[in-house]
Order: C-alpha cells, then structure tokens, then sequence
C-alpha cells in the first residue's frame, strides 16, 4: 500500500485502448517479459475517463484516462525490460475512491492474486512464492491459465476537494511532478508489491500465512535475536515487526549492492553555543527528502524558534509574522511538525531567511523524522528531530533573546555507515512502532538514501530506475529468486529541481 500524509511522508506507482486487455512485450528488441494491463473500470471513469487533458511530460494523451494507461504502459514496460518470464504477468487494474482526506490519504494498493509453494524448480520448499515469481521460475502458467496475478488499485479521488487536493495525480512520464503525485512512480512500486516485494506474514501477529514462510521470510533477519523470520516463533516475529531499527533484509544480492548505492555518514545535529548549556552534544537527526542535502562539512548557524500558536509551539504554515522574520533572518529555524506539509513549513522559513529548517515531531518516536514530500523550491537543508530531543532543546532557547538565543546548530553528516543500513551494511527494513498495517516489514526503511522506490513513502527525489546506483529493488528481487544475472540498465529520468 503507498499513503500520502500532508504534513509527513507521502506513503504509499502511441495512443492505448482504454478497455481490455493491453499486452505490453517489454524492450521489443531485448524483450524480457509480457506483462498484459486488464482494465477492470466501466466506461466513463477511471482508466475510461474521458476528460479532456493537455498532453504532459511526454505523455501525449488527450482524456485523462488515455494519459493514466500511458503512465501505466511506461511503468510496465520499465518493469518488463528488467525482469524475465516466460509466462505473461496479469495486472487487473482500476481507479476507485479510497480511504481520502484533506491532509492525507491511500495514494494505491497492490499485492499478488495467490501464492504458490513446492512447484517444479522451487528454489526453496514449503515456502509461498507470489503467484507471477512462481510462474516465473516455474516456467509455466500454474492455477487457471491467465488467470490475473496481481490486483491493483489506485485513488480515484484524489486532488478532489476533501481529498489532498493540492496533490492531485501528475500523468507526465519525465519525473517533473513538482507538488504533485508522480503517477508513474506509484505504478512502479505498486507492480514491485505484486511482483513480490511483500511478505504474507502477518506482522501484527506473526502468524505464517497456513503455517508456512513466505520467501521474504528467508531473508528477513532480526538483529535483536539473530535469526530469520523463518525461524522465528510468531510473538518473536511481531516483536521484529515493531522493533524500528532492528529487522534487516539480510540477502547477497541487496547487502552487495548497498555501498553502491547508498551514501556514507547518518544525519544529525550537533547542539553548542555560550548559552546551550546542558543541552550541548549531538542528536540523531533525519534529512528531508527535499531542499539542499546534508554534508560532511555541515552548516552552522543560530538556532532560534518560530512561535506562531498559544501554547508556545510554531508550525509555520502561513507566511512568518515580521517578529518570527527577525528571528530567523539568517539563523537556523526551529518548527514543529503538524498542520500542513514539511515543504510548506521549510519554504516559509526560507522566504524568511533562514539558512536551514529543524523540524521537531509532535509524536514520541524512537527515531527521529525524515521529513517527506517535496518542491524544487526549497534549497535550504531540512532535518527532523525527535519530540523528545525538541523538547530538551528548547528548554536552553527560553533564555533568548529576540533575534539572539546564543545556541548554536550543526546540520551535518556524521561517520561512515551507509545511511538505511546497520553497522554490519546489512539495508534496514520499515519496522515502525506502533505496527503499520500495509507498511510495515514489507518496504525499505525510510532512512534509505538517496530514497528507495520502495520506502513506504513517495519521495520527490526518486528515479525510474530500478537498479544500482540509483535503486536496491531489483537486487532484492534477484534475492528472492527473479533473476540470477542483471539486465541491461533500464533508462534512468532524473528529476529536475
């Protein structure tokens, strides 16, 4: 499942016919696997939106349903050119309304139509594959032949009033969605989901799917306990599921990959100044997935707080006051979370001169927050910090004055450990407390960076690409048994900011 939440992560991808099937052979020329669109909405609505629509970023449509079946066809086909199958991959696929507000709202949904164990060249036994990767290594069409593999669904609703309405879908094929929703992004995780990027576990509970593992449970591994999930009793695998930074994906392929792709040094920031006084020394800190990124170098600066709310807190939602202007002018902006976006909160912070945004959750957390969502206008680094760290930090910035606070801030990078990996380079996996039902275990975690496509979040900065550098889901597949040797690289459409 892929959410969208405003003031966080958004969490959790020639003209076409616009009925039926649509068989898409992927790379003509270095085709690897057919994967066939079943367009399940009625006439007039959804994929059969009629709407008249200016073509966008390389999409030539003219209804808004033609340009959705574009957006889905590119996605496919950069799926298709990466993965091989000799039997074709069934999506049934359709708009409806989903679960929508004004701040937040189920941006998609996929996941396998069945799973399969102990069919011919089963890799390992007594284990559920999902149905297209059964297929896949099976070399034939197990159950009813073309029966679909994978449902999908995506938001029908959104960008309408009362449902992220300034977020609506963007249908464009480059990546340049800006303060949209990239389309072909949330196409191409939710395919990754239904093509096997899930476990069938029951995290919540940790109840094997008819008491057996599921591949992905061969791979996951619990760094509290030291053992998979396959050998895990289920209150130790729902212990794991909760356990936020200690359940790993522990497979060659991705842990190989991982210095490829991800960057050295973890977030954080460092707390001195005359005036700091008990609060000096370092904090765990998350960087947003917009505006300038951290360094190793850093940047320093006076940290002075926005209050803009009765009881002492500052959202910056709407432009600064010329008192919170003053305060930040060239400082370092303390914000809390809520209410509207991160982008919104850095942007107003950043017309107000400040050099760097820190956001301090609302909720108590065991992590700090990576602020989410995005707009090529911000520039200015953004970090997140935990509620409780905020609050001990805010303590020494009573004492300030009204454009001085005598505490200083350092944004920076910090160390050698690759960032969405533990200390052993093994990649973490979303393990959240309390449990996220449709996210968690079954995503990266959303320290991974640069981000992954397959965070439980969407994030600005993300490519089309599925492989390294830029991306792990491919050799995460690789892992689970899709494919021994990679492809081609597929064409990677950075985004412009």
């Amino acid at each position: 499942m892929r959410c969208s939440e405003q003031t966080g992560l958004k969490c959790l991808a020639s003209a076409l016919a616009v009925a039926g099937l649509l068989s898409l052979a992927a790379g003509q020329a270095q085709a690897a696997a057919t994967i066939i669109i079943n367009n399940l909405n009625g006439p007039g609505v959804g994929f059969n939106d009629p709407s008249p629509a200016a073509p966008v970023g390389g999409n030539p449509g003219t209804a808004v349903g033609e340009q959705r079946l574009i957006a889905f066809s590119y996605a496919a086909n950069i799926w298709g050119t990466a993965l091989t199958s000799s039997q074709p991959i069934i999506i049934n696929a359709q708009f409806v309304p989903q679960t929508c507000t004004a701040t937040s709202g189920v941006l998609g949904s996929a996941g396998a139509t069945a799973t399969f164990r102990d069919f011919p060249n089963a890799p390992k036994a007594n284990t559920l594959y999902s149905y297209a990767l059964a297929n896949k290594i099976a070399g034939s069409y197990l159950g009813t032949l073309n029966a679909p593999q994978i449902n999908s669904n995506f938001n029908a609703n959104l960008g309408t009033p009362g449902c992220l309405e300034a977020s609506g879908w963007y249908y464009g094929l480059d990546g340049n969605e800006g303060a949209l929703i990239d389309f072909v992004a949330v196409l191409q995780h939710e395919m990754a989901h239904g093509l096997g990027f899930q476990t069938f576990t029951n995290g919540a509970s940790g109840a094997q799917s008819g008491g057996r593992p599921s591949i992905w449970d061969h791979f996951l591994l619990g760094t509290v306990t030291g053992k998979l999930w396959k050998d895990m009793t289920n209150a130790e695998r729902a212990a794991s599921a909760i356990s936020v930074d200690k359940l790993v994906w522990d497979g060659p392929m991705v842990t190989a990959a991982a210095p490829s792709v991800l960057r050295q040094g973890l977030p954080g920031v460092v707390i001195s100044g005359p005036a700091a006084g008990g609060t000096a020394g370092s904090y765990a800190a998350g960087e947003a997935s917009f505006g300038a990124s951290f360094t190793t170098s850093g940047l320093t600066g006076q940290l002075m707080p926005v209050v803009d709310q009765p009881n002492g807190t500052g959202l910056a939602c709407t432009p600064l006051s010329a008192a919170n202007a003053r305060a930040v002018r060239r400082n370092i902006a303390l914000v809390d979370r809520g209410a509207c976006t991160f982008a919104v909160k850095a942007l107003n912070a950043q017309n107000a001169g400040a050099v760097a945004v820190v956001i301090v959750n609302n909720v108590a957390a065991a992590t700090p927050i990576s602020p989410g969502g995005g707009d090529p206008a911000v520039t200015i680094p953004v970090a997140g910090l935990r509620l409780e760290d905020g609050a001990v930090i805010k303590e020494a910035l009573k004492r300030r004055a009204r454009a001085s606070s005598g505490v200083l801030a350092t944004v920076a990078l910090f160390g050698n450990q690759l960032a969405g990996a533990d200390a052993q380079g093994r990649v973490k996996m979303f393990a959240p407390n309390p449990f996220q039902g449709g996210s968690s275990v079954s995503h990266f975690d959303t320290t991974t960076t640069p981000n992954q496509l397959m965070e439980p979040s969407i994030n600005a900065n993300l490519t089309q690409s599925v492989l390294p550098p830029q991306d792990l889901t491919f050799r995460l597949f690789q892992d689970i048994g899709w494919q021994i040797e990679p492809p081609a690289p597929t064409r990677t459409l950075s985004k412009s900011r």
